[in-house]
């Protein structure tokens, strides 16, 4: 079985890396130790035979570790299919959050705490505003995914949100915006930053916050209202990203948010006993991709930082599309419109029928002599 890219990095450099000293979180060590063993015979493995000719051939087991760059195919299609099934019709808007980098060694000494309140400053500020008359007068659907790299793969906090044009009133009728985003940028910014800033203020207040050695000086109240000042004079500046006509076009768009982990193998160009080199988008529009290469054990630090803590729901759901009364909005919705758009077409299906039907790829025929005769005969599981 050949590894795969960030496999390979792995292989090389993770003992280096452990013997380097650095600190790994135990959800840290559990994503390190299912990237060695991914589709490695530790895994276990299905064992299938051609009834027509003999061939035999053996699949190692995935590990299905959501930091696993070889494990989200799969899972981001069913998530796609899902969310296709709560389409109404209205237009749909992507929205990015993203927190000023001066905050960052409190966040990554915080994250469970920080990346929460990120989630709920996000659905907040959109569903305040939105409920105002001025910009939408209604709840709309939101759906949010956190990330937490950049490019290079550098710790940049930042939420991606999709949100309905709309949604339901208070009275229970539909309203709907046109095709232009409905809330003022300036707007969107001073109430993220209020909120944020509010709630960070009042964790500190109450003795709720870690301060690790990068930031210790923020322990002195004097420090962290000079903190605090400075980030009020920082531009949180929202991005409005990109403005569809159909929810069908923004679930798929969206779909290359959800499952996608800091780098995937694709992005990968080389990689050597002590050197990875990776593409990454140019700083500058019109310029070419750019080419980095990095130590294996740096780069492995780099990966490790955007784990997220164990338990922690990067993708939640505010709104019409909050998991207590979606049903019962979205079947209100779909009778005022008087059609639900899309039928799911994955619910049920095994991952052999997903690989056929998105994939065309059909586990039962054999590459040797190519009948639709391959059948298990065999597992193993992991040890």
């Amino acid at each position: 079985m050949t590894a795969s890219k960030i496999q390979d990095i792995w292989n090389y450099s993770y003992k280096d890396y452990c013997k380097s000293g650095s600190f790994q979180s135990d959800i840290q060590l559990k994503a390190s130790d299912a990237i060695l063993r991914c589709k490695t015979a530790d895994m276990g493995c299905n064992i299938s035979r051609c009834d027509d000719c003999g061939y035999t051939d053996v699949h190692y087991n995935s590990c299905r570790n959501r930091n696993c760059p070889n494990c989200q195919a799969v899972k981001k299609e069913i998530w796609v299919d899902q969310r296709r099934s709560e389409v109404i019709d209205s237009p749909y808007f992507h929205v990015v959050f993203t927190l000023p980098h001066e905050l960052n060694s409190l966040i990554y000494c915080n994250q469970k705490l920080l990346y929460g309140l990120l989630h709920r400053c996000c659905a907040e500020t959109l569903l305040e505003l939105s409920k105002d008359k001025k910009y939408l007068g209604a709840t709309p659907g939101i759906i949010q995914v956190l990330h937490t790299w950049s490019q290079d793969l550098s710790y940049h906090v930042h939420m991606h949100c999709i949100i309905s044009g709309g949604g339901l009133t208070s009275d229970n009728k539909i309203r709907r915006s046109s095709g232009k985003f409905f809330i003022p940028v300036y707007v969107l910014r001073d109430k993220f930053k209020g909120k944020y800033l509010h709630f960070l203020d009042s964790y500190y207040q109450a003795g709720m916050l870690a301060f690790s050695d990068h930031c210790k000086e923020l322990r002195n109240s004097y420090s962290w209202k000079e903190f605090k000042d400075s980030l009020y004079q920082k531009d949180w500046c929202p991005f409005i990203k990109e403005t569809f006509k159909g929810f069908g076009n923004a679930i798929e768009y969206l779909g290359r948010y959800t499952h996608k982990i800091a780098i995937s193998n694709s992005r990968i160009v080389k990689v050597t006993e002590n050197k990875t080199t990776f593409s990454a988008r140019a700083l500058h529009p019109g310029e070419p991709r750019r080419m980095i290469t990095l130590d294996n054990t740096e780069f492995i630090r780099r990966f490790l930082m955007h784990v997220l803590p164990h338990g922690f729901q990067k993708i939640r759901y505010y709104g019409i599309l909050n998991n207590r009364s979606k049903k019962k909005n979205l079947k209100m919705i779909f009778r005022l419109q008087g059609k639900q758009r899309f039928k799911r077409k994955l619910e049920n299906r095994s991952v052999a029928e997903i690989l056929k039907i998105v994939w065309n790829v059909d586990i039962h025929r054999c590459p040797c002599c190519n009948s639709i005769a391959m059948h298990c005969i065999g597992r193993t599981y992991a040890g």
